[in-house]
């Protein structure tokens, strides 16, 4: 299956509760594979440590205009969605950096005018860190679009193992390309207001594309009850509230995954499995 971990905004604990995952999966026994498509700034190769064995460039196609072939008749420019394409005069101009690869220029164009070349737009990281698969994307410093990155990440999820998918944070088109084909999203949030609100736009983008999923609160306290009461009126369940430790805290410093550290906590873990397995089992 794949378990994709996604937040409503940056800085909740998604890659802590992704990376802690797929370590106490893989001590269970299971195969195990970790995809962080958090292109845009990974880091779980900090935690995991993996031992890299193939680093491969990805690019998506964008046109190049033949301007002997081309007859200036801007086909392809009314066709573009994005903007990529401009017409000055007879001249057809290409802006690689709004292109999304999608060919529709190619298709349209009467002169045959158009072919297309690759574009590199980051890397894709492959390894091992023990006995768990990593892999990662590496979006190119300055590209502004990762989804065509994200979905090249994924094309390595296969159903040998189970895929845990750390996604981009928010709630924009970079996320829904992470999480779009999981079978289950799990939502990290935190007690507080921010935390909330934007668990709240993230639960609307999981009710649009009618994923099955549930929340973990992290950096949970016992006296603040926020996030038990949100969830309650959202009718969301909660599979586990990982509780605001110190000694977490310094585990994550010092780039360890805080289930080996702390095995107390692996409980929180075995109660996120159990709940995704009876929720997919219903």
């Amino acid at each position: 299956m794949t378990i994709a971990i996604a937040s409503g905004k940056g800085g909740t604990g998604k890659t802590t509760i992704a990376v802690n995952l797929a370590w106490w999966l893989s001590r269970q026994g299971m195969a195990v594979r970790y995809l962080d498509c958090d292109v845009e700034e990974p880091n779980g190769h900090l935690f995991l440590l993996p031992q890299l064995e193939n680093l491969n460039t990805a690019s998506i196609p964008v046109p190049v205009v033949d301007e002997i072939l081309c007859d200036g008749c801007g086909e392809c420019v009314r066709a573009c969605e994005y903007k990529a394409l401009v017409r000055l005069g007879k001249t057809v101009l290409v802006f690689e950096e709004l292109c999304h690869g999608c060919g529709g220029c190619l298709v349209v164009c009467p002169s045959h005018a158009i072919t297309e070349k690759g574009h590199v737009i980051g890397m894709v990281e492959c390894g091992q860190s023990n006995e768990i698969e990593f892999i990662s994307g590496r979006l190119n410093i300055g590209e502004p679009m990762s989804p065509p990155l994200i979905r090249q990440v994924l094309t390595h999820a296969k159903n040998d193992r189970i895929n845990v998918v750390d996604a981009p944070p928010g709630t924009s088109c970079p996320v829904i390309a992470a999480v779009r084909k999981a079978d289950f999203v799990l939502l990290v949030t935190e007690p507080t207001p921010f935390g909330l609100h934007d668990l709240g736009l993230a639960l609307n983008m999981i009710h649009e594309l009618k994923l099955p999923h549930a929340v973990v609160v992290n950096r949970a306290v016992p006296t603040v009850m926020s996030a038990r009461e949100y969830c309650e009126e959202q009718k969301v369940d909660i599979f586990a509230e990982i509780p605001d430790d110190r000694r977490i805290a310094e585990a994550y410093s010092t780039g360890d995954i805080f289930c080996r550290t702390l095995p107390v906590h692996e409980r929180y873990f075995k109660a996120i499995w159990s709940g995704i397995e009876k929720r997919l089992c219903q």
